[in-house]
This record gives structure tokens, sequence and C-alpha cells, in this order.
């Protein structure tokens, strides 16, 4: 297939040629592949998502089919197929066929593919962009049509795709007979460059930039398409179509605003075009970076502070008990900013990335890899916890696909040599600047403690190994074959350059500390209060480990705190000790305020778990954010 000119910095290696065998990783694919599929599946199966594409429903029929069921299935396929990738598995490729079979069988024949629009609404086709999600559907099925190419080889989806994407490519745009609109929930556009990367077609690519440089403009289309219906634009829930990015042309965004997921499949789209050749996104996208990482972004990498719109507020407005945090939100972030990564190069991404990907993320998934979060508050009273499943179940498949595809994330090659972003253990088949292969094996106990050794096999060669120090890192060491070396440094990575021999060991240890993290004084909710992380894991405690609530808990900032690895707890954790101080209650009888005085309080046992791992035990509170004071008396 022709291939289309990109212009980033790095360029990431395929998650097919990628095995991950991980301490950390290694058990929650593992629950991914032998739990979340299959419950994934029987749940699409019972609730009618599967049936839905036989195109048989009528009216009076149980389980109508929803405007969004198509996205839960595509995204079932692209998870499947990236783990099929790495664990070839016959009962799941037999279960991915036969749902592959089913999509392309219920394409019309001018290539449109929407379950609900053909079976439901025949007569609504795109007659609601704004609200009702075509295009999102749309955007997934071909990302799963990706995927489940790269994976098996197989072009059932993928040909059915491209024949839908042609359609769309008829019906919209500014031309004679067209429409000029495109989808309130971002999402294809991403894909359809993805769709572009894999056959080479540059139409497609193109439609991608036409949905990215119609939106907002004027007359609004999505006023234009409410009348058409017979409603008054001014009666829109949201007020403003901000909520979905299109209250004004994407090169005009200078603030991250409205529903969270949209907008970082939005600016996910508009980097994949920066890097094909606009470089008239750029300025955009580095003021929404700006704004979003240093004004709206939670400790743990989540997104969105707010219930009503599922995004954001104002600046610095981030609540811990009632953040929404939404797990497809940190999904976003991390797709975005591996975008960003690839584009530019510099490792400031890849810690956005990482922060997300070890904490907001993988906490939308429990340990067994049945149970899921639509919401990831950073505090909680004992009355939060995942479901299986949920009508609106965006949330447990995007995390799927994002735990299955995980190996596309860690390493990228380079002009001059292979850079590696994230560390986990395992091998990845890589290909030199010259075109000689490589194969990189990396062993490490990572993020539980800092050691990564990295042995290189491939022919004798000069090239650069990049290695990124973690933001989080202030002291690190390195060696070759044990000698000491002086790497170049540069955007967050280190260089190692010479003569590469089959066999050279590299290792590099990053110092792990335990780190008090205070948030920025804006930040109302985390005023006097202080969270522990440590190397990217972001800590939190729980009520089962503590004797008092844990709302009432204080970190004195003379605390000695430890860690200690517990192979038996959560599967194997790094926990962190020490002694927190509860206030003392005695001498509150019968009043509920009383003059100020001195503080007395009582010691503690502390223990903090990792926050990816929190509610996996029996239900109880949470909190990331502890009171600080001095110590007790």
């Amino acid at each position: 297939m022709p291939t289309i000119p990109v212009t980033h910095a790095l360029r990431a290696v395929p998650f097919t040629q990628v095995t991950v065998d991980d301490l950390f990783w290694t058990p929650r694919l593992r629950a991914n592949r032998e739990h979340t599929l299959p419950a994934q599946y029987r749940h699409c199966r019972d609730t009618g998502r599967l049936d839905a594409f036989a195109l048989a429903w009528q009216p009076g029929d149980p389980r109508e089919p929803h405007i969004f069921w198509d996205s839960d299935v595509a995204k079932w396929v692209e998870a499947a197929s990236y783990s099929l990738a790495e664990y070839p598995d016959a009962a799941l490729q037999a279960q991915v066929e036969d749902v592959a079979v089913r999509i392309a069988g219920a394409q019309q024949a001018d290539g449109y593919l929407n379950t609900h629009y053909t079976a439901v609404e025949p007569d609504k086709r795109w007659s609601n962009l704004r609200d009702c999600h075509e295009l999102y559907c749309a955007g997934h099925l071909i990302e799963a049509a990706v995927a489940h190419f790269q994976a098996t080889g197989s072009r059932v989806l993928l040909d059915a795709m491209c024949r839908y994407a042609d359609y769309i490519g008829i019906v919209f745009g500014t031309g004679a007979g067209q429409r000029p609109g495109y989808c309130g929930h971002e999402e294809i556009e991403l894909a359809l460059v993805k769709l572009a990367g894999v056959t080479g077609e540059t139409r497609y690519r193109d439609l991608a930039a036409y949905f990215i440089d119609q939106r907002g403009q004027q007359p609004h289309y999505f006023d234009t398409e409410a009348v058409a219906r017979g409603e008054n634009p001014a009666d829109y829930w949201a007020k403003t179509y901000a909520y979905c990015q299109a209250d004004r042309p994407v090169r005009e965004l200078a603030t991250v605003a409205g529903h969270a997921v949209r907008a970082m499949y939005l600016y996910s789209a508009m980097t994949d075009l920066a890097a094909r050749g606009d470089a008239t996104l750029r300025p955009a996208l580095d003021r929404l970076w700006d704004d979003v990482t240093l004004k709206k972004l939670y400790l743990t990498g989540g997104l969105g502070p707010s219930r009503h719109n599922e995004g954001f507020t104002a600046d610095y407005d981030l609540p811990n008990d009632t953040a929404y945090a939404e797990t497809c939100a940190a999904i976003g972030l991390v797709f975005w900013a591996h975008r960003m990564l690839l584009l530019e190069g510099d490792c400031r991404y890849a810690d956005v990335l990482e922060r997300a990907l070890y904490n907001g993320a993988i906490s939308g998934v429990s340990l067994d890899g049945e149970s899921f979060f639509y919401e990831n508050p950073l505090a909680s009273a004992g009355a939060h916890h995942r479901q299986g499943w949920f009508d609106c179940a965006c949330c447990p498949p995007n995390a799927a696909r994002l735990i299955a595809s995980l190996g596309g994330y860690l390493y990228a090659t380079r002009a001059d040599g292979v850079q590696v972003n994230l560390y986990a253990a395992g091998t990845a088949a890589l290909t030199l600047p010259d075109g000689a292969p490589l194969t990189l094996r990396v062993a490490t106990r990572y993020p539980w403690d800092g050691q990564i050794t990295l042995t290189v096999d491939a022919a004798p060669a000069a090239w650069t190994l990049w290695l990124r120090i973690p933001g989080w890192c202030r002291a690190w060491r390195v060696t070759v074959n044990g000698e000491a070396v002086a790497p170049e440094e540069a955007r967050g990575a280190i260089g190692l350059h010479r003569t590469w021999q089959p066999g050279d060991v590299v290792l590099l240890d990053l110092a792990m500390p335990i780190e008090r993290m205070e948030a920025h004084p804006r930040v109302a909710a985390d005023h006097g209060r202080v969270a522990l992380q440590r190397g990217p894991l972001v800590y939190c405690v729980e009520g089962i480990d503590h004797p008092v609530s844990v709302h009432q808990l204080t970190l004195p900032a003379d605390a000695t705190l430890s860690v200690r690895f517990a192979p038996d707890l959560l599967g194997g954790v790094a926990v962190i000790e020490g002694e927190a101080r509860v206030l003392d209650a005695s001498g509150w009888t019968h009043t509920l305020y009383r003059p100020a005085g001195a503080p007395v309080s009582q010691p503690v046992a502390l223990t903090a778990i990792p926050y990816c791992c929190w509610d996996n035990r029996a239900p109880g509170e949470m909190a990331v954010w502890l009171a600080t004071g001095p110590a007790g008396r």
C-alpha cells in the first residue's frame, strides 16, 4: 500500500511488534484477555448490541438499538484484535470474525452502516449530527477495522469501512449537494487519519481535515440542522457549542472547555493532522496543552470536574469527592499526549501520558477485569464502586482497548535510533535507521522500583539509544556493560550513541523516593493538603486499612514514610507506610463548635496504596489528598 508522509519527530513502534512480560502489566493484560473481553462480549450479546447488526428489530420489539450501541461493539472488536496480536486465541478469534461478519453484513448498498438509523429511524439519517453520534459510531467502526486488519490481516471490516468512509465523503463537504456538517461527538476525525495511514489513501486524511476545519464555521451548522428539524437552536440544553468544541473554528481555540472526552478526541485528531503537514494547527495545540496541564489536570491524570457537562469548568476547579474524571477522558488524554510526544519528541508529553495511564485510566478497571468506574473521584465517603456494565457503556470497552494496545505506547524510532518512552518488561522488535533489525529486551520491576535493564540484540552498528528520564525523577545513573557513561541530554531523554554490539547491556537506575505533592495555591480543594506519589504512581488511603475515618487523618510534615512491597496485597503492590495523626475528639461532648485552641491529636498507623488499585477490597472510604500539620501532642 502507498504511504502518506508524516513529520513526526518519533514514529511509534506498532503494538504488533511488542511483547509485554511485566510484573505490573502482565496481570492486567491477562485479566483483560481472560475476563474483561469475555464479559464484555456477553454484555454486548445479552443487551442486544450484537443482534442489532441483523437489522431485524421492529417497532414494539424489546431492546431497541441505541444511537451509540455500534461504538460499544466496535471498541470490543478493537480491543480483542489488539489482544489477538500478542496472544493468539482460537476461540476469541472466532468470536471476532463472527462479529466482523455481522457488522459488515449490516452495511447498506450505498455504504451506510448504523444499526439504529437503519432499523429504527431510517428517515432521520444525518438529521441530528449535534446529538446523535452517527459519525462517532462510524469512527469507532473504522478504528475497529484498522486494528482488526493490523492484527489478523483480514479485510472483512477494512473493506466495509473504506466503503463507508467513501460514502461519508460523498455526503459531507462544501460542494454542491453536500452537507457542510460534522459530528457533535468527535471521533471520526482521528479514525479517518488511521484509515489513511493503513490504506495510503489521502482522501481519508482530507476528509478528516474537512471535519476539523468545518467546526465552528458560520452560519453554524448545528443551528441550521436544528431549524430543519423544527427546533429552536436556543433550546439546546448545553446553551453553548463550547460543550462540543464547536463554538469557534479550531485554530481560534485558546482554552479547554466542554465535554472532556470529546475535547481529547478532537485534539488528538488535530495533532494527527499537524503531523501530516498542517502547521497552522500547532499554535492552538500548544495553547490547549498548556491550559489543560497547567490549570485543569488532576494529579491522577483525570480530566473534568463536572458531572453536568462531563467535562471542564473554571481554571483550578479540581474538587476531590465530586470529581467526575471520566475514565474515557483519561484514556483520551493518553491518546493526545502520545500523539504530541510523537509530533515533537519532547518527553514532557510522555510524563502526562504516564500519569494518566498509571493512575486515572487504569483506575477505571478492577484488578480482576470485570468491573469498571465511569467516574474516578479523588475522595469517597464509601459509596462509590465499580460496576460490571453501564447503559452508556463507553468506558469498559475503551479501557479494554487501551490496556490491550499497551505495547504501542512503549517504544518509538527516530532518525538517529530508538527511543524508550515507557518502561515495562518485555521484548520489542525494532528497525534501525539503516533498516537493520533490532531486538531490545527489557527487564524491570517498574513502577515498584526504578531499575531498568536493557539488552541489545542486533548486528554491530552505530546508532543512538534514547531513554526517557521521567519528569518525577530527580536523580539517575546509567551504565553500559557495567561502565558509567556521560550521555547526551535533550528534551527529557538521555541519548547513548555508540557502535552497539550484540549482547550490550544498559542499566538505567531511576531514583524513586516518596514525594509529598502539593497543588497550585489556586486549587482551593487542596489548600493545606498533600498527596503521596512514588515514581509514576499516585497513592491514596482506604478505610479498610485504618481504624478511623481517612478524612480525619493528618500527615505531619515531619512524619517518616517508608516503602514496602506487599506481594499478597492487591496482587502485589508497593505500599507506603508511616505515622499519621487524628485529632482527639474527647471534650466535644454535647457541642458541635467551641473556641479554637491548640489541637490535640493521637498517632495512627498510615498505609497508602496505589490509587489505581483502590476499591478492590471491602467497600469503604478513600482519599488522595491528606491534611497537613505540625507534629501532634
